[in-house]
């Protein structure tokens, strides 16, 4: 007799369909590691302009 789980899952657990979950989720990781990296990378550059400003009003440089 099949476990509660096998039975639930039903479709979801056809060769097929493992396949194409397996893909799913391997494409979610790498979209979402390529999106954080961009996020990153955005974020350091904000803080460095932010830095660089706060510098400027420190030694008394006013907006350009």
């Amino acid at each position: 007799m099949p476990s509660p789980s096998v039975l639930a899952l039903g479709a979801l657990m056809a060769p097929p369909m493992v396949l194409v979950t397996l893909a799913v989720v391997v494409l979610a990781l790498v979209v979402g590691r390529v999106v954080l990296a961009l996020a990153w990378r955005i974020t350091i550059a904000v803080a460095v302009v932010v830095l660089a400003l706060w510098l400027l009003g420190a030694v008394g440089l006013g907006p350009i």
